[in-house]
């Protein structure tokens, strides 16, 4: 037989059956009903039920609910202090290890496995040297303390500064330092941030956050300098977590011991250190005038960042007892107390 290209034969398995009255009815019962349910979805108020009306065009925007940070604290071992202070020179591991030894160790506040991350204060286009950045030879020894003591699975430097991220990451040396350590540095981006939510807050209730360093964080800790700020008398351990928003957080500056005291209460942080070999005395937040630098030589460490910020205040900026605003507020906040007195473990190599 001569095969017909233009009729090729069919197989049975597909033959067409002939549509019986009921399967008819059937689909014209379903065609109806769609048709029914797409017209009322157009054509319903929009308030309605599963309405697809939106004459205001808002409807249609994606709506990003806010996030909101754990508690990042873990408690301390029965008898430790809730402030360390090591004072000596030489190795910033040494220094250190010294310092978080009162405490209970880096192991008693990270686990195998966990994902730390490590915020410094990279704020400015600044060399170490001049006080205005976090040491980055204690960042780095940080860093291998976490990773080689505690076995952390993976340690995330991350700050969102003032001027341009990669120059204040490079010209502070923290950039270096965290690599050499072995942790991921994180740049901010357009993309970076989400909008966090801050139950107790005043200013930042609701504000933007450098959220991508924090996704899957098991814990946090804080490494900033001591020194000078003109506008709040000192920045320290809770104000070095201003670096976390996004946002026109320049506002602010209005009502900086607001703000900072809101910083208390948006970051409960498993550690905070605060540096104090290169202490910026005055024209601070940004320095840049060597002779503004008082060399130092005290680490120290703390559950409570209020007691901490104070002792700092006191014996390392040797401001007194006249302390900032901002811990006042911060304590009547519930994120730690002022009061430092028999709370303070000292030693001196």
């Amino acid at each position: 037989m001569a095969r017909d290209d233009k009729h090729p034969t069919r197989h049975p398995d597909y033959e067409r059956k002939p549509l019986s009255r009921r399967a008819f009815a059937a689909r014209i019962a379903a065609v109806a009903g769609v048709g029914g349910a797409a017209a009322y979805l157009a054509g319903a108020p929009a308030d309605w039920p599963l309405s697809l009306r939106d004459p205001t065009g808002l409807r249609s925007q994606p709506v990003h609910r806010p996030v909101t940070l754990r508690d990042y604290r873990v408690e301390k071992p029965s008898g430790a202090p809730d402030v360390s202070v090591f004072r000596g020179t030489g190795d910033a591991m040494e220094r250190l290890r010294r310092a978080l030894e009162p405490l209970g160790g880096i192991t008693h506040y990270v686990r195998p496995g966990d994902i730390v991350l490590v915020k410094p204060n990279v704020a400015f286009d600044r060399s170490p040297n001049l006080g205005a950045t976090s040491n980055p030879e204690l960042l780095e020894a940080l860093v291998r303390l976490l990773l080689v003591d505690a076995r952390a699975q993976e340690v995330r430097v991350a700050d969102n500064p003032i001027e341009s991220p990669a120059d204040c990451f490079a010209k502070s040396g923290i950039r270096q330092a965290a690599e050499r350590g072995g942790g991921r540095v994180y740049l901010p981006d357009s993309n970076a941030f989400r909008v966090l939510s801050t139950p107790g807050a005043t200013l930042i209730a609701e504000w933007p956050i450098f959220r991508r360093p924090l996704t899957n964080v098991d814990r946090v800790i804080g490494i900033a300098p001591v020194k000078d700020h003109n506008l709040c008398q000192a920045s320290m351990g809770i104000k070095n977590w201003y670096g976390l928003l996004g946002g026109r957080r320049n506002q602010f500056h209005q009502d900086i011991h607001e703000i900072v005291s809101d910083l208390a209460l948006m970051m409960k942080p498993t550690l905070t250190i605060l540096d104090g070999a290169h202490v910026l005395m005055k024209n601070g937040p940004t320095g840049g005038d060597p002779s503004d630098v008082k060399p130092g030589d005290a680490v120290m460490v703390g559950v409570d960042p209020v007691a901490l910020d104070a002792w700092a205040f006191e014996h390392v900026l040797e401001r007194g007892r006249d302390y900032p605003q901002y811990l006042h507020l911060a304590e009547e906040k519930g994120a730690g107390r002022v009061d430092w007195q028999g709370r303070v473990r000292e030693e001196r190599a």
